[in-house]
């Protein structure tokens, strides 16, 4: 017999909570001056227990060359790369709606 999700009791091959998960979470990226006046991105708003935080640091880190880190629930990176992370984050299946630039 096939596993029933609690959330939305439909089967788990035929589960959706992941897709309404990312449909309703509010995502803020924002510019933040650090030390010495050095631009930083903040991306915020982001569930530990869904999304793996860590993999789309080291994604975002790859894509765009430059440092950052993921902790306590939000990422961060070096410099001003907010356009570039909305693209990444709507290519992931987040939508347009929930993101907001700062």
């Amino acid at each position: 017999m096939a596993e029933i999700c609690n959330r939305c009791g439909l089967p788990k091959d035929l589960c959706v909570c992941e897709e309404l998960e990312k449909d309703e979470t509010r995502i803020v990226v924002r510019l933040e001056m650090r030390r010495f006046r050095k631009p930083t991105t903040i991306i915020e708003g982001l569930n530990p227990k869904r999304t793996d935080i860590e993999k789309m640091a080291r994604q975002l880190k790859s894509k765009l060359a430059c440092g950052g880190t993921a902790k306590d629930g939000y990422v961060m990176l070096q410099g001003d790369h907010r356009d570039s992370v909305k693209e990444h984050l709507v290519s992931s299946g987040f939508t347009e709606s929930s993101i907001e630039l700062q």
